[in-house]
């Protein structure tokens, strides 16, 4: 899972969905005096030491105290820790920390993917899918809660209600790069390469900045055709729409890789600046991110 420095997240195969768009990022922003103990911490967390991860972000949380990010990246970092070594109390130190964040910003991105991922890990779905409902009901403006829940719907293999997720996301943001290939993504393994080539080169065209998109189109586009069936409507896009940042929150990275169709892997990667969306991450990695 990501750790934030401000924001991030983790994942796993049962997580898969959640997993996968779950490699959220260590957030490392609590204010400029702060933001040594962030970047030291998200540093140790890479290195896989992650109690010496713990130490500078507690002492991050010490200068400021109920940082919303702070508890992120204490509980991203616990959550890494959990799935390396299986130590129970390290997974109700992670759940712990994420809800201390979200008691104090109910609508952090990066700690809401985190923990439903936790959640589904924890053979916990029927949670996982209560707080994503709450956070689209709170948002209701946010494609990112439909995209979250489109995952479980996956995961749990209902393919048609996850294909609906995405394009209600999609109605509330037409070209957000993230719904767009995870749409690929699926139409593509049900077969609607014909669709599965439309989201593509949507997403292309609102974010020319991924090979791995790139690559699926150049594939398709020189591949027989195949028959189109569709099981919901894809809104259209509107002339003149400006294009939006794929979803990675600030000043986290997510490892390239297959086409980033859910976002952040099981586990985050810190990073010093954002980057365009990115595909899942091949190994988890919960860091942080150095706070701006």
């Amino acid at each position: 899972m990501p750790i934030v420095p401000s924001t991030p997240s983790h994942p796993q195969r049962t997580v898969r969905f959640l997993a996968l768009g779950v490699a959220a990022g260590v957030l490392a922003g609590c204010g400029s005096l702060k933001r040594n103990e962030n970047a030291e911490g998200v540093k140790l967390y890479q290195q896989g030491n992650y109690l010496g991860a713990v130490n500078h972000f507690q002492q991050a949380l010490a200068q400021q105290p109920g940082s919303p990010d702070c508890f992120y990246n204490l509980g991203a970092t616990y959550h890494q820790q959990a799935k390396v070594f299986g130590k129970g109390s390290d997974w109700r130190s992670a759940e712990q920390y994420y809800h201390l964040c979200l008691s104090r910003n109910p609508n952090h991105e990066a700690c809401q993917r985190a923990l439903a991922v936790l959640l589904v890990e924890e053979q916990r779905s029927p949670e996982a899918i209560a707080l994503l409902e709450d956070w689209s009901r709170r948002q209701p403006n946010n494609p990112n809660p439909q995209i979250e829940l489109a995952r479980l719907c996956q995961e749990h293999g209902d393919v048609r209600e996850a294909e609906n997720r995405l394009v209600d996301a999609l109605a509330i943001d037409p070209s957000n790069p993230r719904a767009l290939v995870a749409l690929g993504q699926l139409r593509e393994s049900t077969g609607d390469r014909n669709q599965a080539l439309a989201d593509y080169s949507r997403a292309l065209a609102v974010d020319g900045r991924q090979p791995v998109v790139a690559a699926r189109v150049a594939s398709l586009a020189g591949a027989p055709p195949t028959a189109t069936v569709r099981t919901a409507a894809l809104p259209a896009v509107p002339v003149g729409l400006p294009s939006t940042q794929p979803f990675p929150p600030a000043g986290v990275t997510a490892p390239q890789g297959a086409p980033a169709a859910w976002g952040p892997p099981s586990v985050s990667l810190p990073a010093s600046d954002p980057s365009g969306f990115s595909a899942v991450p091949s190994a988890p990695a919960a860091v942080a991110v150095p706070a701006r």
